[in-house]
């Protein structure tokens, strides 16, 4: 019986008599391991590791898409609102495990008039909670570098809509910017948003009816 002959310039197995076998019916087959070359037979192999990994690589990448619609960033929160407590916090819930349990949350950089201030502590509560459309809503929370006040009280950025609350309650004239360290991510925005309430006259810049008293004073004065 023949052996197989390799041809060592071209690397291919050329298949004997022996591996030519006479079939049912008098018909010649080769087999496969005779005909194929271990160039192909590598070939193929590598081929179906390469379809695998291309696999598992698009799974993980529909998996990331995924998460990234569903999650927010680690500094971020979506919450749903319990109640306006006045013009620069609120009590929401869903900041811990517990989805019942409610925190207070008190907005960064701002500092609204107290609610014995009047008109002009109503004045801020009552926009703050037409931003924010009323209970139940959902509102998105962002912090800064310290993410709890003195008290306990989560200090956030608070979005509706991809507008800043804090913001626009400075805009309108409803609050005043207080920046606090280290907390300091927005106040470029919050110091513009105060200058062009001043100019404008707004809320508690109204010439005809000012604030005399700053949050600040005023509840040194009314403790």
């Amino acid at each position: 019986m023949r052996n197989k002959q390799l041809n060592k310039a071209g690397g291919r197995w050329s298949p004997s008599a022996a591996e030519v076998r006479q079939g049912a019916g008098g018909k010649k087959f080769c087999s496969l391991g005779a005909a194929a070359t271990i160039g192909e037979f590598v070939m193929v192999v590598s081929l179906g590791n390469w379809i695998r990994k291309i696999a598992i690589l698009v799974c993980l990448l529909l998996l990331v898409s995924c998460q990234s619609k569903n999650q927010l960033p680690n500094n971020q929160a979506q919450v749903k609102v319990a109640r306006v407590v006045s013009g620069q916090s609120l009590e929401v819930l869903g900041m811990a495990e517990q989805p019942n349990l409610i925190s207070q949350v008190r907005l960064v950089g701002v500092d609204a008039p107290d609610l014995r201030q009047r008109p002009w502590g109503e004045a801020a509560k009552e926009q703050l909670e037409n931003l924010i459309g009323g209970a139940e809503e959902l509102v998105e929370l962002e912090f800064d570098l310290e993410a709890k006040d003195k008290i306990g009280r989560t200090l956030a950025y608070v979005w509706k809509n991809k507008v800043l609350l804090n913001e626009e309650l400075v805009k309108q004239g409803n609050a005043m910017f207080v920046g606090r360290s280290p907390n300091h991510k927005y106040d470029q925005r919050l110091e513009r948003a105060q200058q062009w309430a001043r100019l404008m006259g707004q809320g508690i810049w109204n010439p005809e009816k000012p604030m005399r008293l700053t949050p600040a004073e005023f509840r040194r004065q009314n403790l």
